[in-house]
């Protein structure tokens, strides 16, 4: 004879041990998907949407702006600028450039410093750590800690997340980003076009300008490379240098230079020995 109270105590020992866990699972799949946890969720989200991309650039996450800044250079290389492939000078910035991101406000980004063909007197940074300097302005420094103070600027841009900022607000202002954020690759293509053309804030270059003072100091460069570097670009005649043209209102800012030093002074003196800045160039002098 069936035994009808065996089978019914047994299916219900069954259906508790796979009816409770499926509704635990599906509980927490949809507290995933619908709690906005910062950076957890965007990153679900390519899968959720099939390969759609959005980011929120207010809370953007370091590996998020790291894989922008890749993408980006990936853009800036293949359009018209020309990295300067002489191994012994890339070396050489790339040294400096590692003992500054080292004591900069954010040493544990994984840091790119190039050097681009082009005789204009001309730096600037991207997203993620990304550094350009021109051969230009490796050419008009007399020495290292010149050198080293606008590549501290520029690292001072990055540890600000200024262009961060300026994105955010050129997408809000041309009615590019929704509610849920703002599209990769649009977000690439805004990075790509400020990097190269991007209008200074006063604000911003200020800022870059006592982080990187920072950065220089801690490195153990002299801190009067800083000034004497903008000073000696103001006199030197003719066109403002594009390094500067691009920042607005350098007097002041030699001025607060100037001022910060007074208040924080250091017995750094790294970097001033000219001879030895210009064998280190000397490939991209001769040429």
């Amino acid at each position: 004879m069936f035994n009808w109270k065996g089978f019914v105590a047994n299916y219900r020992v069954w259906r508790r041990s796979w009816f409770y866990p499926l509704i635990s699972v599906v509980v927490a799949l949809s507290l995933c998907l619908s709690t906005p946890l910062p950076g957890r969720t965007l990153d679900l989200l390519p899968l959720i949407l099939q390969g759609v991309q959005v980011l929120q650039l207010s809370n953007i996450s370091d590996r998020q702006e790291t894989d922008i800044g890749k993408q980006i250079n990936q853009e800036i290389l293949g359009s018209e600028v020309r990295l300067y492939r002489n191994s012994e000078v890339n070396r050489y910035v790339e040294q400096m450039g590692r003992r500054l991101a080292a004591n900069s406000d954010r040493p544990d980004l994984p840091y790119t410093f190039q050097v681009v063909e082009d005789d204009a007197i001309n730096a600037f940074a991207t997203l993620g750590g990304y550094v350009y300097l021109h051969t230009g302005l490796l050419k008009t420094a007399d020495n290292e800690a010149e050198l080293a103070s606008v590549i501290a600027h520029e690292i001072g841009h990055i540890g600000g997340k200024h262009l961060v900022k300026q994105m955010r607000q050129k997408a809000i202002a041309s009615g590019l980003a929704t509610a849920t954020g703002l599209d990769r690759n649009t977000a690439v293509g805004i990075g790509v076009e400020l990097a190269l053309n991007r209008p200074r804030s006063r604000q911003d270059e200020f800022d870059a300008d006592q982080r990187g003072l920072r950065t220089l100091t801690r490195s153990g460069y002299a801190q009067s490379a800083m000034v004497s570097f903008m000073q000696k670009l103001l006199k030197k005649g003719g066109s403002v240098p594009t390094f500067l043209s691009t920042h607005p209102g350098t007097s002041d800012r030699i001025n607060a230079l100037k001022r910060a030093i007074r208040y924080q002074p250091s017995k750094g003196k790294d970097g001033l020995d000219s001879a030895s800045y210009k064998a280190n160039i000397r490939p991209l002098v001769r040429s």
